[in-house]
């Protein structure tokens, strides 16, 4: 029972159909989080055995159209290709929760936010304390640790957390899309060497073509993919990293239903289809192929792994990702409680917080991206490998630790409130539709 109260309420319940919403986004990534970690466990053996040149081969095959400058390896193809369309889905889903979603309510939403902008500053901090002092290039990589990733932390969740309340998950969810998002703006902004402003103009011109058909509600592949397609090869050739376009090509997908047309609930826009749609793709290809190319770092031996572990970009790595988070996240969603003098919700306990931040320290797929970008050394891109392979499994052992014991507590409050709801199929801790 929620004690009356005046005071505004961090992570109150919100709607039935957007935990329903949530549950379905939570089973598909669970599917491609395991994948992921498949794909990123075969990646790292395969390079640590006798046969590492023949996956060295495989990761730098060229394929494409040498005169477009496509003709790309097979490890750049999955970082600007597949992972466009990994970004095609955040862009999707991030307009459909502040559009259509429980956050369109601004005081909703300013939380995730906030603690995604704060999950990013406090790593970034802490990797720039402890690389001030190295040389060379060392501080470009001050973004790697300050990546969520969405497939591989709602994966764990939804291992993890099968009774934790919908609204932590729509919190994580929402968090690591913000998160992805400006980590994409930081790649545009900071890992962009040689922009060429003409292709970038150009661009433009098929995005608003693309931008034009979905609002007129065309959903025809033979019109949207070639479309998607040349924005993707313009933004690729202005020198932006071309995961920008699948954010930009996503935002301009109408979330809403036209009004009196087939299927005006908010729930079966042009979005949602094309969520429904592409989601398996990037959850179950997209996002594991990149992983596979990405996690075949070359340890060495034992001596190597020691020499990689006391280098102070691995070290500022692991400790943005495990505490960096850990505390920007938790120590942003307490601010923001106490700037609006708010209380967690009467289910809740400051301990979900920080179970849900270390969670937040998986950074894994586009730490991977920020890390290929920050460096040219292959030292020290092994090196950025390691640390955010260890940071990220860290993070998760240690969230696994937090989240089981939660979990516990939360599916007896279930099995009590199992008992007392209502007969209509929805819980009486969610606001009915």
């Amino acid at each position: 029972m929620n004690r009356p109260t005046s005071r505004p309420r961090l992570f109150a319940p919100g709607s039935w159909p957007e935990a329903q919403r949530v549950a379905a986004i939570l089973r598909t990534e669970t599917v491609g989080g395991a994948l992921l970690i498949v794909a990123a466990a075969v990646a790292l053996i395969w390079a640590n055995t006798p046969w590492s040149a023949a996956y060295d081969t495989i990761r730098d095959i060229r394929v494409g159209p040498e005169s477009l400058h496509l003709d790309l390896t097979l490890g750049t193809w999955a970082a600007d290709g597949l992972l466009a369309i990994f970004f095609f889905v955040v862009g999707l889903e991030l307009k459909r929760e502040f559009v259509a979603g429980d956050l369109r309510d601004p005081q909703r939403a300013a939380l995730p936010i906030a603690a995604a902008v704060g999950g990013m500053i406090v790593p970034a901090l802490i990797f720039v304390a402890i690389n001030l002092s190295s040389e060379g290039d060392a501080l470009s990589g001050w973004a790697v640790p300050t990546a969520t990733d969405i497939a591989f932390a709602l994966a764990l969740l939804a291992v993890l957390g099968s009774h934790l309340p919908a609204a932590l998950r729509t919190f994580l969810l929402t968090l690591a899309v913000v998160d992805d998002l400006l980590a994409v703006t930081v790649i545009a902004v900071f890992y962009t060497d040689d922009l060429n402003t003409t292709y970038l103009a150009l661009a433009v011109l098929p995005l608003a073509a693309f931008a034009v058909a979905v609002q007129r509600r065309i959903s025809s592949p033979w019109l949207l993919i070639p479309l998607a397609a040349l924005t993707w090869f313009l933004v690729h050739e202005s020198g932006v990293h071309a995961t920008v376009a699948g954010v930009l090509l996503g935002f301009t997908v109408p979330v809403l239903a036209r009004d009196g047309g087939e299927g005006t609930d908010q729930h079966h826009g042009l979005a949602e289809r094309f969520e429904h749609l592409i989601r398996p793709f990037s959850a179950g290809v997209a996002v594991p192929v990149f992983a596979f190319f990405a996690a075949g770092v070359t340890i060495g031996g034992a001596d190597a792994f020691v020499t990689a572990l006391g280098d102070r970009i691995t070290l500022g790595i692991i400790a943005g990702l495990v505490l960096g988070k850990a505390i920007g996240i938790t120590l942003t969603t307490y601010l923001a409680a106490k700037l609006t003098r708010a209380e967690l919700d009467d289910d809740l306990a400051w301990v979900d917080i920080i179970g849900i931040a270390l969670l937040g320290g998986i950074g894994f797929t586009v730490s991977f991206l920020i890390g290929a970008l920050a460096y040219d050394d292959p030292t020290r891109g092994d090196y950025t490998r390691i640390g955010v392979l260890i940071g990220t499994l860290t993070a998760a052992a240690l969230a696994a630790v937090v989240l089981t014991s939660r979990n516990r507590t939360y599916r007896r409050i279930t099995e009590r409130q199992s008992r007392d709801d209502d007969h209509d199929g929805i819980p009486d801790v969610y606001q009915k539709p």
